[in-house]
């Protein structure tokens, strides 16, 4: 007998009981609903989040990239910031669910691939997040790596090279790892409280950056006076389109993995209010931040320096670096604890909710993270941007279009929270997969990615005509590509059946009302 399903007056949902689902194989005490008596997060813990994920040293090179590629202080801040609201609508749109229903993103995607086939969105999302794991620890390792430098001076910096790095930067890397891991070890509670108390130190450093290159270049005005090498012509215009791209996929994994962290939402007006606040403001500040830092030091040294822990190492003054660094890596292992750890943990113990913990999913993720070999990834801006951003965040725009279109169009908004655990209940479809999401999500993807694409002279990992030539133009809008694709699609496929199902539910379920073994919430 399946447990009533109950819906409060703020149109949050919960289980009377989850004891007749504790036996299935599809459980476990992470994956399970959190009851609303639990949901206790506030607008702050929101905001707090999001500045913990967005003040960080990929954040800072995303932004400072676009300066490397050639675009001014303004046309880079129009394009993250642009990017950064595009993105919030999904992500919105995602989170409604995990603060309703208590659930996290892997459980939510059971609604529409199936339970099983919820396995194919979420490890998509996986091995994405352990790629940024990996990305966020080698500039983490970095930033210890320069930090004891300059304190215990050139035998660290010059130490003998293995594998073509440093034998100390590999320790320092290994540093980083195991301090991430210790945390993610002790569970949610710890990493919330992590974020509570890093979120209002970690612009520590990023100031001290800006203050140091802002005084050194004589000002504001030096660096606002310099010209955009792109023009706003049509050389503007062909890298605008992918780097608009790239600044969704950068936040496009959170758009599908919010209810990882909505689902501890105290109601829908904390979570809505709490994530308005956070992203958009938290990633205009780091990205000013980092314009002006970059262009300043291009100004200052004659190069464009991405990386802000290498341009730390620039400075005269030993103690602004050390201060500097220490912020910055404070604000990486934030970041990458709450984006990168989180999320994939809960993606893994879906797969084996009986045999994978949280803590164990997390550790899965960090030594994925490392068998990636992130230093590569993170090695020049045209691949960051154009091959590791663009390429993945296609793919899962496919996703977050099933998504969206299965809660807010075929589902509108109504789950029946005990079958997403159930087998051989109303997810299970064909042998728990849902064959129209995954064509859906495989049709979106190939539309966005199959025209990946190497600009001349960039080394990236792609043909020059694209990998499949005809779909080269849709490469530039890769995320809006994808999602559109895999919204259109899935609709396409499931809404005649869904019509006939409702007329079955009506006429199965005569005078229920909203409590019941198999009722769904309005």
């Amino acid at each position: 007998m399946a447990p009533a399903q109950i819906t409060h007056p703020d149109g949050r949902v919960d289980l009377s009981d989850t004891a007749p689902i504790r036996g299935s194989r599809f459980y476990n005490d992470e994956l399970a609903p959190v009851p609303v008596g639990k949901r206790t997060w506030t607008t702050y813990n929101y905001f707090a989040l999001w500045m913990g994920m967005a003040h960080n040293i990929p954040s800072y090179a995303l932004a400072s990239s676009l300066i490397a590629l050639g675009m001014n202080w303004l046309q880079a801040l129009i394009t993250i910031t642009f990017g950064n609201l595009i993105v919030l609508i999904p992500m919105l749109a995602n989170s409604h669910a995990g603060t309703k229903y208590g659930i996290p993103f892997p459980v939510f995607a059971r609604a529409f691939y199936g339970i099983r086939g919820a396995n194919f969105a979420a490890l998509l999302r996986a091995f994405i997040a352990c790629g940024w794991f990996g990305i966020q620890t080698w500039v983490g390792g970095e930033a210890i790596y320069i930090l004891v430098g300059k304190l215990a001076g050139d035998g660290w910096r010059n130490a003998a090279e293995i594998g073509g790095q440093h034998w100390t930067l590999w320790v320092s890397f290994a540093v980083f790892w195991i301090v991430q891991m210790l945390i993610i070890w002790r569970g949610m509670d710890a990493v919330r409280r992590f974020e509570n108390w890093t979120a209002p130190l970690v612009s520590v450093g990023f100031l001290i950056l800006l203050g140091y290159v802002l005084v050194k270049a004589g000002g504001l005005g030096p660096i606002l006076a310099e010209p955009a090498k792109l023009g706003w012509g049509g050389g503007f215009w062909k890298v605008f389109a992918p780097s608009l791209m790239a600044m969704i996929a950068f936040w496009s994994t959170l758009s599908l993995n919010m209810p990882d962290f909505t689902r501890f939402g105290g109601s829908q007006a904390k979570q809505v209010r709490g994530q308005l606040l956070g992203l958009p403001t938290t990633m205009t500040f780091i990205s000013v931040v980092a314009i002006l830092t970059t262009s300043g030091g291009s100004l200052l040294y004659g190069e464009t320096i991405w990386d802000p822990a290498q341009l730390a190492d620039r400075f005269s003054s030993p103690v602004l670096v050390v201060v500097a660094l220490i912020a910055l890596v404070l604000a990486t292992i934030s970041a990458n604890l709450a984006a990168n750890v989180v999320s994939p943990s809960y993606d893994f113990s879906n797969a084996f909710p009986k045999r994978i913990t949280f803590a164990v999913g997390g550790l899965i993720t960090g030594v994925i993270g490392v068998l990636i070999q992130p230093w590569k990834l993170y090695s020049d801006p045209s691949i960051y941007i154009f091959a590791w951003l663009g390429f993945y965040g296609g793919v899962l725009g496919a996703v977050a279009g099933v998504l969206v279109a299965g809660y807010w169009v075929q589902r509108r908004r109504r789950l029946d929270l005990a079958g997403l655990y159930t087998q051989g209940g109303r997810y299970w479809f064909r042998a728990g997969w849902s064959w129209q999401a995954v064509v859906a999500t495989v049709v979106g993807g190939v539309l966005a990615v199959g025209g990946a694409y190497t600009a001349p002279g960039s080394g990236g990992p792609f043909p020059a005509d694209g990998l499949i030539p005809f779909l080269k133009p849709l490469y530039d809008y890769s995320w809006i590509a994808g999602l559109v694709g895999g919204f259109v699609v899935y609709l396409a496929l499931t809404l005649p059946g869904r019509a006939s199902e409702e007329k079955e539910e009506v006429s199965e379920q005569p005078g229920q009302g909203r409590l019941g073994a198999a009722a769904v919430d309005g």
